[in-house]
């Protein structure tokens, strides 16, 4: 910054003067404007830099540049740049002044607080020693009195733990009582209280008192549960349970109709008593549990008062289906199955009018019926597992057993509502060993099963033959009979209880799928020579009705289910790609896709073999038609009446009589498929050989389109509304030929003179070409030799 004595001499300097003077004046004001307006420590720090010239001159080329005139400014800008100093000047007179001031206070501050730190120490020492003096002298008195305090705290866990014996003998005595007195509801609902207490008490570690606690429970459930039994059994005897007849011969065992409603009073009252013992029941009684193999869902003990209703069947079951009784026959499980399925039907009306209002009164969710059921079927899982192993290897009592344990299932779930997530039958049959057995078994007897279909006689012959409204897809019988295997596969597996196993069958599924395939194909291939035979259509049938029943399969409820657990699992697995795995989430494949896609590829490879059979034999028939003199025949207007070729005969003739044996061979959508690739390839065929391969006069043109308009299009009339859209080239062909001499020439002319234009386009669209490209048209248009002499 210059100096002040320099800036505050600048205005006195006169404005008008000489050239050199005036030249010193504008130097010595750009110097205060640039000091100014850059600033203070900007400014100082470039011009210490050199770079004060910079900004002087880049000031001055800003405010005066090459215009002489803008020096009138000069005055204004003096001024203000001295205003800006004189703040400046304040501004450091103020900040100096200031300055010493705030160190000074800040020195001061620093000074107390060192004071006050040397205090705070000089306490801290004092209080630190003050403090070990106290708990020198306190030590003894803290040793005394820790000892007091566990004194104290054993002698309140004694206190507490005579507490627990008080109140588990007072409990007790209560009991006591109230059997005293014969007031059994009381006795009982203090057991439920005296039960809850020994639940509290598992995490205590006071094991004495546990198990003096659990003595005591366990002594008097048994004193009123064997009370209770003896009465309730009693009750059931007079009703006569278990009613081992059918419902409609039960008579209830009541001599007198009067005692009814006391006896049924006296069974709420006993039920209800014995639920109250739940609690304790559950708690001293193990339940029986299967080996962990099995998993079985996790489910709670049936209830007391139905466990005593079970307590004759299940003597009566045992004592029928074990040890060396003769209807305890390993190879009819039907027996004892059949059995449950009767004792369940007997009672159901009971516990639904009987039972299930008691259950409801007392405001529990237990269904009677189920809780009945489910006792029960814990018999026929305990038969089972200890049968299975006797008989897994030998093939056909092991599948007898799968296929009555089956049976089993689906009465016991339609017709009784057993639900599917309690314990089951498929729970002991999905077993790793008894699993893997069933799995081989069901493979070898399907394929049997196979093996015999297809040797049978009626295999290729439709059941439904001679009604024509079941037979649209002209099924054979061993397609069918397949599809049914397949079908009943499903049937037997789709209750098992987990996904993983749901998917193991229809593994096995899809293997069989393959293996009939694999049949058929063989089949076929021993066909190939007569691929318009009876058994090469029966083969073709059979092929596409499986594809399409695989297809609606798909989009099924269970299969979709399946899709989804199989996702999760090849997921899991990595066992595919991420586009097949999106494609699996996402719905646009499905589990039986490669299935399809090799039945789809049979199909088509054995059609498209018909196909060129037929079109092999329709060239043949064509030789003729091919040699025909389409440049010598007459005109039409020569001609009384036009007519067929006769050259045209046999061609139409292989046609109808392909076309008509295999519309009744071949289901709908196969001779669909068919006659649409044979009409692709004779419309190209006809196009390429006849028409492109001869000239044509007004008389052959007119014959070539009466021969296709006429009489091969209306061949295929029965299939479709119209024929001739599927003969694109050919009707567009005749159509060039058979133009008139002026619309000819002009549509030549167009062509020769727009090539590749809308207006070509538009021409052959008016004479209705669409198929056809203008350079087909322009040589369609030189075969006819019916042009004009122009005498060129």
């Amino acid at each position: 910054m210059p100096p002040a004595g320099e800036i505050g001499e600048a205005p006195a300097a006169p404005c008008c003067s000489e050239s050199a003077d005036e030249r010193k004046d504008v130097e010595e004001k750009s110097d205060i404007n640039i000091t100014a307006l850059v600033g203070n420590e900007q400014v100082n720090e470039d011009a210490d830099n050199g770079d004060l010239p910079f900004y002087v001159s880049a000031f001055i080329e800003k405010e005066v540049g090459n215009d002489l005139k803008s020096l009138k400014k000069l005055d204004k800008l003096i001024e203000q740049m001295t205003e800006n100093k004189m703040q400046l000047e304040e501004q450091v007179l103020t900040i100096s002044s200031e300055i010493p001031k705030r160190i000074q206070n800040a020195l001061k501050n620093a000074e107390e607080s060192k004071q006050f730190l040397n205090q705070f120490l000089e306490q801290e020492t004092h209080l630190f020693s003050s403090i070990n003096s106290h708990l020198l002298t306190a030590q003894p008195w803290m040793e005394d009195l820790g000892a007091m305090i566990n004194q104290i705290e054993e002698i309140e866990r004694h206190l507490a733990y005579l507490k627990w014996i008080s109140q588990i003998e007072e409990l007790s005595d209560n009991i006591q009582q109230y059997l005293m007195t014969n007031n059994v509801p009381e006795a009982a609902s203090t057991l439920v209280y005296m039960a809850e207490l020994d639940i509290k008490l598992q995490e205590s570690s006071c094991t004495h008192l546990l198990a003096f606690m659990r003595a005591t429970v366990k002594f008097w459930h048994k004193i009123l549960k064997d009370k209770l039994t003896s009465d309730f059994e009693e009750i059931l005897a007079q009703l006569h349970w278990p009613f081992i007849t059918p419902p409609q011969s039960q008579t209830v065992g009541l001599s007198r109709p009067a005692s009814a409603p006391e006896i049924y009073t006296n069974l709420e009252t006993l039920f209800c008593q014995l639920l109250k013992l739940q609690t304790s029941d559950e708690l001293l009684t193990e339940p029986k549990q299967l080996p962990e193999k099995y998993c079985l869902p996790a489910s709670p003990s049936v209830i007391l008062p139905l466990q005593i209703m079970l307590t004759p069947l299940q003597k009566r079951f045992r004592y029928h289906f074990r040890g060396n009784r003769q209807t305890n026959v390993i190879s009819k499980p039907e027996w004892y199955l059949a059995q449950v399925l009767i004792w369940i039907g007997n009672h159901t009306q009971f516990l639904d009018e009987k039972i299930q209002p008691i259950l409801d009164k007392v405001g529990t969710s237990v269904s009677a019926r189920l809780e009945f059921s489910r006792g029960l079927m814990m018999l026929v899982l305990e038969k089972l597992a200890a049968d299975i192993p006797c008989l897994l290897y030998d093939d056909n009592l092991f599948c007898h057993l799968v296929d009555e344990v089956l049976l089993f299932e689906r009465e016991l779930h339609s017709v009784y509502g057993y639900p599917g997530t309690f314990a089951n039958c498929m729970h002991i049959l999905s077993e790793e060993t008894c699993f893997q057995r069933w799995l081989t078994v069901e493979r070898k007897f399907a394929l049997q099963k196979m093996d015999s279909m297809l040797s049978s006689e009626a295999a290729w012959i439709s059941q439904y033959k001679d009604i024509t409204d079941v037979d649209e897809m002209k099924v054979p019988d061993c397609a069918e009979t397949f599809m049914t295997l397949l079908l009943v596969i499903t049937d037997r597996y789709k209750n098992l209880p987990t996904a993983s196993r749901k998917l193991q069958f229809l593994e096995l599924q899809k293997d069989l799928v393959d293996d009939f395939r694999i049949r058929l194909t063989q089949v076929m291939k021993e066909e190939t020579r007569a691929s318009l035979g009876f058994r090469y259509c029966a083969i073709l049938n059979a092929v596409n009705y499986i594809s399409t029943v695989l297809a609606d399969w798909a989009d099924n409820v269970f299969f979709l289910q399946l899709q989804q657990a199989a996702l999760e699992v090849f997921a899991e697995n990595n066992t595919l790609s991420k586009l097949q795995l999106g494609q699996l989430a996402s719905m646009e494949s499905s589990v039986f896709d490669d299935m399809i896609n090799l039945l789809e590829r049979l199909k088509h490879d054995m059609l498209t073999r018909q196909v060129d059979h037929v079109f092999r034999e329709v060239k043949e028939a064509a030789k003729l038609y091919k040699k025909e003199r389409w440049l010598s025949l007459p005109s039409q207007a020569e001609q009384a009446v036009m007519s067929l070729s006769s050259s045209a005969c046999p061609l139409l003739l292989t046609l109808r009589d392909r076309s008509l044996q295999l519309e009744q061979q071949l289901c709908f959508s196969l001779f669909k498929i068919f006659w649409q690739m044979l009409v692709e390839k004779l419309d190209v065929y006809i196009y390429q050989e006849i028409i492109l391969a001869n000239h044509f006069n007004e008389g052959g043109a007119a014959q070539l389109q009466f021969d296709m308009t006429r009489n091969l299009f209306p061949l295929f009339s029965h299939y479709c509304k119209r024929p001739e859209n599927y003969f694109k080239h050919v009707k567009e062909a005749c159509i060039v030929l058979n133009l008139n001499v002026g619309s000819a020439l002009l549509l030549k002319d167009v062509l020769q003179s727009a090539s590749g234009q809308p207006p070509a386009t538009e021409a052959l669209n008016e004479v209705g070409i669409y198929k056809l490209a203008q350079q087909d048209v322009e040589i369609l248009l030189n075969l006819r030799t019916n042009w004009p002499n122009t005498g060129k």
